[in-house]
């Protein structure tokens, strides 16, 4: 299920006062979006997980001198890691806490990240930079984290990141295939076909905390209700399991159309993201609904092929949205 496409560099750099020899390391990940199941996870009611794997983290660790310092060089923070802002803390987290779990927390080094996960769109783009930085500090070492230790690390930067996190984000970012997530067990779903989808961004940020309190207030008033909604979603998310085993992208798509009219009626979609989802459906998508937190952040569009996902791209991108990515599941485009 793990996909670290970590890839050692050919040059070596000698360890600072070790007598023993580093090399640069480098490690990928991915953006993760939610097929089915927001909202509904919090309450216990299952969730898959998409990987979205055309959305990539690099991220590059190069030892250096105990003098020189470590360093972060990213679109977020250049410079001294210890001066870097809260803004970047999980990535130094994700630093420290592997140097540290590796027995080696005084060696130094420059770390590169270069991010295409957008932050603040339920892409999982911290946990996406945590599960590549992680593994390539490991990387430098000739370690390859087995699937427990690295998970653990980047729940680690996540705690730093969002304070509880379900780890859905965390395993969503490093599978290569959708992740079923029920009650803390975790379960790659079997493809019975090629998926090829669309993600869009409204360009607004998501509000995953306020929408969440408002499903919870609403939860408070009228529970029997939202109850049954809640219910209504877990039962989408079993029946989308099994149209992507069977390899069924019709009966996917009808899911994913049932689950935003129950996240519409939890009030968690947006102006934006309706008018997303509607530019989708216009350009003949098999099924589109919001992903993630709601209230801003992204749409989900589901595509016949290559060809058709080109047609509803640029149909969200005349109805808006700010940015598309193309992702195949299954097997690589």
């Amino acid at each position: 299920m793990t996909n670290h496409d970590t890839d050692s560099t050919a040059d070596h750099a000698a360890t600072p006062g070790a007598g023993t020899t580093l090399r640069t390391g480098t490690a990928s990940s991915h953006g993760k979006t939610i097929l089915i199941g927001e909202h509904a996870v919090v309450y216990g009611v299952p969730a898959l997980v998409l990987p979205v794997l055309d959305v990539r983290v690099t991220a590059t660790a190069t030892p250096v001198a105990l003098d020189a310092g470590s360093r972060l060089e990213s679109t977020v923070h250049t410079g001294p890691l210890d001066t870097a802002p809260a803004a970047v803390l999980p990535t130094v987290t994700a630093v420290t806490a592997t140097l540290r779990h590796l027995g080696a927390p005084e060696q130094h080094l420059h770390v590169v990240v270069d991010s295409a996960v957008p932050t603040a769109r339920g892409m999982g783009s911290s946990a996406a930079v945590a599960a590549a930085v992680t593994a390539a500090v490991a990387d430098v070492f000739g370690r390859t984290l087995d699937v427990e230790e690295h998970h653990e690390l980047v729940q680690e930067c996540e705690r730093v990141a969002h304070g509880r996190p379900s780890g859905l984000d965390a395993r969503g970012v490093v599978a290569d295939v959708p992740v079923w997530f029920e009650d803390g067990v975790v379960e790659p779903v079997p493809l019975g076909a090629v998926f090829t989808f669309v993600v869009a961004d409204t360009g607004v940020p998501g509000h995953t905390r306020q929408a969440v309190a408002a499903v919870r207030a609403e939860h408070d008033r009228d529970p029997q209700a939202v109850d049954a909604v809640i219910a209504a979603i877990g039962d989408l998310a079993r029946r989308a399991r099994g149209t992507l085993v069977d390899g069924d992208a019709q009966a996917l798509g009808a899911t994913m159309d049932a689950a935003h009219e129950l996240l519409t009626a939890l009030d968690v979609s947006s102006a934006d993201l309706d008018r997303l989802v509607d530019a989708a459906r216009r350009a003949d998508a098999l099924g589109a609904k919001l992903t993630g937190g709601g209230r801003g952040g992204c749409v989900l569009a589901l595509a016949a092929d290559g060809e058709h996902a080109d047609r509803v791209a640029a149909a969200l991108r005349a109805a808006g949205a700010t940015e598309t990515w193309t992702t195949t599941i299954g097997a690589r485009a």
